[in-house]
């Protein structure tokens, strides 16, 4: 398997080089060049498979021969083997017909757990034996940043910076990053929201001289091996509910898009999905897409659901690259475009494509907390507010079809204390492990949204 440019002018490399460098040289995002398929014979076995097998058959043919099978199986029971719950991403029937994935059972209680997890054990191997260092460099609109932290903290050949929107993540979600113990391991606090810290990693990639010179890697989203830790779990939900013997539909709580591009590829795979469902905040860049055809950005509004407090979706970019039939000069266009003049039009028969994979909604702040109540009151379930957007959304599919839908559970609810206080009340606990967070000394480095002034402190933290 070989990864290629959505903007079609890099240079064609392996899944480890792929990784290992995170963004392309040319501005765009890494993709395989194919989507390999899984038959409905394949699907039915993953019945029964505890879910490191089922990882290793999915993940196996886009890694080519960067790892041995045993090495691959170690690193993939090594990722793993910190999550809280045997089946790592357990099904909870929410109502009839309507199903939570609980995402939120690794060391830092949000989905992005369970990527991370599996690029830092890749990092390890393939850093080792090649006798290399890297300095990873990230942003964060909440959750990204701490599990990438629990992954990399101390490794010796690793030096991690995470960038996070300065007032703009909830206070567990800041100390999560704030407090990791680790010399390798630095938490920057850029004045400016999301797509600020964003805007600086794209940059500080597209700055060549500074990016050889501390030899950048990055693990957010626009890093390939995250969009596949991810495919997995669509498998093991919807093989649980009947695939491929019967279709299942999946709600997305999203702002990057990442989560619901690993579901694009599970159905590309073979996967028996009906229909992938954005489920957007007030921030709401892709649920306007879909409605209208025009990507634009706003302004960045806050709210209770910071995770998805965004306007530039990046991985959105490696879908335009298939609804634009693989063409990478059409999608730089697009993208210059987007950066340019902060918007772009989808074709006809781009945003024909578009609407024949996605649905979306909208949810507004408002009926953000009223969700979170009334999801308490009806089922007892205790929703973070970005699983709640998810959830009455995905209500709303319900309502509409006899196929089974599945939200995507994304983040503990503790990790959003305030917001489900106001909402029911009740101050949701930390788990038992995480008791002391609200003791433990801050580390952190507030930074101007400047790409000198990052730069600056890189260099000075990592001494290159």
């Amino acid at each position: 398997m070989r990864y290629i440019s959505t903007r079609g002018a890099s240079p064609t490399l392996s899944f480890e080089d792929a990784v290992l460098t995170g963004l392309a040289c040319d501005g765009g995002l890494y993709v395989p060049e194919f989507f390999p398929a899984l038959s409905a014979e394949d699907i039915a076995g993953f019945a029964g498979q505890i879910y490191e097998d089922v990882a290793f058959i999915v993940m196996k043919p886009f890694i080519g021969d960067a790892f041995t099978d045993t090495e691959f199986r170690e690193i993939i029971a090594r990722a793993y083997s910190v999550f809280g719950h045997d089946a790592r991403c357990p099904l909870k029937q929410l109502a009839h017909n309507h199903f939570l994935l609980e995402l939120f059972h690794g060391p830092t209680l949000a989905f992005k757990d369970v990527a991370m997890q599996l690029i830092g054990q890749m990092f390890q191997v393939a850093l080792g034996r090649a006798g290399k260092s890297v300095t990873i460099v990230g942003a964060t609109s909440g959750d990204t940043g701490s599990a990438a932290m629990e992954a990399f903290r101390g490794l010796d050949a690793v030096n991690t910076f995470i960038m996070y929107p300065h007032g703009r993540v909830s206070e567990v979600q800041r100390r999560q990053m704030t407090c990791v113990a680790g010399d390798n391991v630095h938490a920057l606090a850029v004045d400016g929201d999301f797509d600020t810290c964003q805007a600086l990693l794209k940059d500080m990639f597209s700055d060549f001289d500074f990016r050889d010179r501390m030899r950048l890697a990055s693990v957010n989203s626009i890093n390939w091996a995250r969009i596949l830790a991810q495919v997995v779990y669509y498998f093991t939900s919807a093989v649980a509910l009947g695939a491929p013997y019967r279709a299942v539909s999946f709600c997305v709580p999203t702002g990057n898009f990442g989560d619901i591009f690993a579901g694009y590829v599970a159905k590309r795979m073979g996967l028996p999905i009906d229909r992938l469902v954005i489920a957007t905040n007030q921030n709401d860049i892709l649920h306007r897409t879909l409605q209208s055809g025009v990507h634009e950005k706003n302004d960045v509004i806050p709210s209770i659901s910071p995770s998805m407090d965004i306007q530039v979706s990046s991985n959105f970019e490696r879908l335009v690259f298939d609804l634009y039939d693989r063409k990478g000069s059409a999608v730089a266009q697009l993208f210059d475009g987007l950066r340019a003049d902060g918007r772009f039009d989808l074709s006809p028969g781009a945003l024909s494509r578009l609407r024949n994979e996605f649905d979306s909604g909208r949810v507004s702040e408002a009926e953000t907390s009223r969700a979170i109540t009334d999801f308490m009151r009806r089922t007892g379930a205790v929703l973070c507010p970005h699983t709640a957007i998810g959830a009455l959304v995905a209500e709303r599919q319900v309502d509409a079809s006899d196929t089974p839908v599945i939200t995507l559970a994304t983040a503990h609810p503790a990790k959003f204390p305030d917001a489900i206080e106001a909402a029911v009340g009740v101050r949701p606990n930390l788990p038992k492990r995480m008791v002391d967070l609200f003791d433990l000394e801050e580390r952190a480095t507030r930074v101007a949204g400047d790409l000198a002034m990052v730069e600056s402190v890189i260099r000075e933290r990592t001494n290159i």
